[in-house]
């Protein structure tokens, strides 16, 4: 699931009743990342969502224990260059931290600003500044629903979901939905998928399965998803993906177990780079 993203100046990086645990150091810290990208301009619909993962080339799946630990993983993989970023359902308040909506009159450098004036909307900011943030594993119409109502733009699931198709592809709530055989890719196509997902590719033989699924259908977008390197993003690239999602290879357990965000900071520069140079290849 995604948001679109819209700028908020610094002087709009107010609390939320959701979350009280950043300290006001980190606070200033977002302050600082988040002034220097430039505004976004997206509107709601499925070919801007579509066009942004496209030319992004990766997406950045994140499991966290809290959603303190999620925001501060998801500021790390941002400033190294994610622009998609997937928040996997199981995440502690994945729904009501990241889309809730209301906000307080307190700036983050207030003066005696106590933790109650410094929620996690703060990162929020930082994220929509400059990506669409997607919750994945959505496997039913209402965890589906529910994602829409909070202001979701983008669901993926791991396979196909009929009930989610059928809600959803009128609307301008882009779902990609997972699937493994040409069958079930076509499937999904001719029932309104935009983009599909390959799943487990890895374990299905990797590039040389993209490669082989891709042939038949070069007019249908796809993901490849699970167990991908950030070796081999470009290669998944240059065989047919239009992205890739990245789990462990960005936000490795060791990374998140010991908050390394600076591992986290470098495995998304290096996964951004070899998607950006794959997406110019294929563009020469």
């Amino acid at each position: 699931m995604s948001i679109t993203c819209t700028y908020l100046s610094p002087s709009r990086w107010l609390a939320s009743p959701l979350a009280e645990k950043l300290s006001s150091s980190t606070c200033e810290k977002y302050r600082v990342t988040a002034s220097s990208y430039p505004q976004l301009s997206l509107s709601n619909t499925k070919t801007d969502t579509l066009s942004l993962i496209q030319s992004s080339g990766v997406i950045a799946c994140l499991r966290a224990t809290s959603a303190e630990l999620a925001f501060e993983a998801a500021s790390a993989a941002l400033n190294g260059g994610i622009s998609v970023l997937e928040i996997v359902m199981s995440t502690p308040g994945a729904l009501q931290v990241f889309f809730d909506k209301p906000f307080s009159s307190h700036s983050c450098t207030s003066a005696g600003a106590g933790p109650s004036q410094i929620g996690h909307r703060v990162l929020v900011v930082v994220i929509l500044i400059n990506c669409i943030i997607q919750v994945g594993t959505v496997l039913s119409s209402k965890d589906a629903i529910d994602a829409r109502n909070a202001g979701a733009k983008f669901l993926m699931s791991p396979a196909i979901v009929k009930d989610i198709m059928d809600d959803f592809s009128n609307g301008e709530v882009l779902y990609i939905p997972g699937t493994m055989t040409p069958t079930e890719i076509l499937s999904a196509y001719n029932a309104g998928a935009e983009i599909i997902k390959v799943y487990p590719v890895s374990a299905l033989g990797g590039v040389p399965y993209m490669s082989a699924i891709k042939k038949p259908f070069p007019h249908i977008p796809m993901v490849a998803s699970q167990g991908i390197t950030i070796d081999s993003v470009g290669d998944y690239i240059s065989h047919g993906a239009s992205a890739v999602v990245l789990s462990d290879a960005i936000f490795r357990k060791d990374s998140m177990l010991h908050r390394d965000f600076n591992a986290i900071y470098h495995s998304a520069y290096l996964a951004s780079l070899q998607a950006k140079e794959a997406i110019q290849r294929n563009r020469s």
